[in-house]
């Protein structure tokens, strides 16, 4: 779609820079989003100064189209952390290990990643308040899988993370954060993987 706005864009004697952001509600905040640009190398250079205060790392990923392309591979990574951590977390609590010492542990080694980081303590307190929709989160996987389709590219986990976020829509959880998808897993479980008060 990008491309054919792009297209009739140009036909019109306009530029079109696509231009998808990661980095949440605090990166907008404090103006440290990452902006993933398709389109015209020179157009982004024009624009570089309305973008710089928005965000602190900018990057041409190609043609149009390649920003929205860069945003999906974006989210498919970021689902696969909140649904890895997730997976982890209920793991550790079932298995009986203190969640803290855990999140800890595996933050500093090869397995440490922005949503240890970021997340993983609200996750074990339940706090699911929201920097990054849920809903949000699923739309942008079913984008994804959509393109996957169409490129003919295997996408087996991203799938599996489609469901899991869809389940937390149709169960009315689609306001909390994404790492919200633990609460999935612990459905499954039948418990949920929580530090002591």
């Amino acid at each position: 779609m990008t491309e054919a706005v792009a297209e009739r864009l140009a036909d019109a004697g306009a530029t079109l820079l696509d231009a998808p952001i990661s980095g949440g509600e605090e990166g907008a905040i404090e103006g440290t989003l990452s902006i993933m640009v398709g389109g015209d190398e020179g157009a982004l250079e024009e624009q570089m100064d309305v973008l710089d205060v928005l965000g602190e790392t900018i990057t041409h990923c190609g043609p149009s189209g390649a920003g929205q392309t860069t945003k999906a591979c974006n989210q498919i990574v970021v689902a696969a952390q909140m649904v890895g951590v997730s997976e982890a977390l209920v793991f550790a609590h079932n298995a009986g290990a203190d969640l803290e010492a855990v999140v800890d542990a595996i933050s500093g080694g090869a397995a440490g990643c922005w949503t240890l980081d970021n997340r993983a303590p609200n996750m074990i307190q339940g706090d699911f308040d929201p920097g990054f929709f849920a809903e949000y989160q699923y739309k942008d996987l079913r984008i994804a899988t959509d393109a996957g389709e169409a490129f003919g590219s295997p996408m087996p986990q991203t799938a599996l993370a489609h469901e899991l976020y869809k389940t937390m829509v149709q169960n009315e959880m689609g306001r909390d954060d994404n790492s919200g998808v633990m609460q999935v897993l612990e459905m499954m479980a039948g418990d949920e993987a929580r530090v002591d008060e």
